[in-house]
């Protein structure tokens, strides 16, 4: 059951965060549908303007709502990730998605407003709910692309200014966390210190944090002795994320693990099986895999088995 996120984000606000999870393809769908059943938690599709290009929008939607028959115990959201003004315009006008981020960060603090109000009053029009970003996150994750000397942490003050000029229904922070596998060079974590003042300012909002793969250590690990060269990475505690929960976060995005997943599982598939060609074979083994991280990564946020609570509750 598709729904929207400003629901999600109410029945969770303060308790646990709504695990957010990009998808590119058939086999992560799956994985992430099943994951979500088998822990009983609540998630949110990410669809990120490189994933709608990968083939054709159309095929991940189809993708997407055949899972929903096939899994009819799923509840989800559906939402844009990083788009920019033009791609926001056309998922808002497409009947499809739940919400879409609008990621004007890069601009001034007065242009960044004026490009999310205007997402923002033809989102509400229809229905639909917009997270803006504030401050800028470091690294690289598609088009998004940030050197670490240009990051900028989230102004506590200027946010409760821009959530109300800009009238975004969820606010993605920069407090220390960045895309990508390389997040930290030493010791560093999340700023709760920043976090804590923002949520003082806009009590009740939601807010969200980008970047948030933990980058296991074992998973780059295994890729590397499988012939990769992933060295030097590093990710977000995730230990953390309930901590971050209670402070007013109710979305925590993780892409990056599920593409070290999925690096993994094809790495040693086709070491250890040089023989094997068929796609099938190592697909149905990520799909598998996919689903065993999605359940434990549910657990970390605190949604797993809150479920049929949230069923009751969408349904009064």
């Amino acid at each position: 059951m598709i729904v929207t996120t400003k629901a999600l984000f109410e029945l969770a606000y303060g308790k646990y965060a709504i695990g957010a999870y990009n998808i590119n393809n058939l086999e992560q769908t799956m994985g992430l549908f099943q994951g979500c059943i088998d822990s009983k938690a609540p998630f949110i599709i990410q669809i990120s303007k490189g994933a709608r290009s990968y083939t054709h929008k159309k095929m991940l939607e189809s993708i997407i709502k055949t899972a929903e028959e096939v899994f009819p115990d799923a509840i989800f959201a559906v939402h844009l990730d990083h788009g920019d003004e033009a791609t926001a315009i056309e998922c808002i006008n497409s009947g499809f998605y739940s919400s879409v981020m609008i990621d004007a960060s890069h601009e001034t603090f007065d242009k960044n407003i004026e490009i999310t109000k205007k997402i923002s009053d033809m989102a509400h029009a229809k229905g639909l709910a917009v997270e803006a970003e504030l401050g800028m996150l470091g690294g690289v994750e598609e088009h998004v692309s940030v050197a670490e000397s240009a990051a900028k942490l989230t102004d506590p003050e200027q946010a409760k200014e821009f959530i109300s000029r800009s009238k975004c229904d969820a606010l993605a922070c920069a407090i220390g966390t960045s895309h990508g596998a390389f997040k930290f060079s030493g010791s560093q974590g999340l700023r709760f210190d920043v976090l804590t003042e923002i949520q003082k300012r806009v009590p009740g909002f939601p807010l969200v944090m980008h970047g948030s793969s933990s980058v296991p250590a074992d998973e780059v690990e295994r890729i590397n002795k499988a012939g990769g060269k992933i060295n030097g990475a590093k990710g977000v505690d995730d230990n953390q994320f309930k901590k971050a929960a209670t402070l007013g976060v109710t979305k925590i995005n993780i892409d990056t693990d599920g593409r070290l997943v999925w690096t993994r599982v094809h790495r040693e598939y086709f070491r250890d099986k040089p023989e094997k060609f068929d796609l099938r074979d190592p697909g149905k083994v990520f799909m598998a895999e996919y689903a065993k991280f999605i359940a434990s990564k549910n657990v970390k946020l605190g949604s797993a088995g809150t479920l049929d609570e949230i069923r009751a509750k969408l349904k009064k």
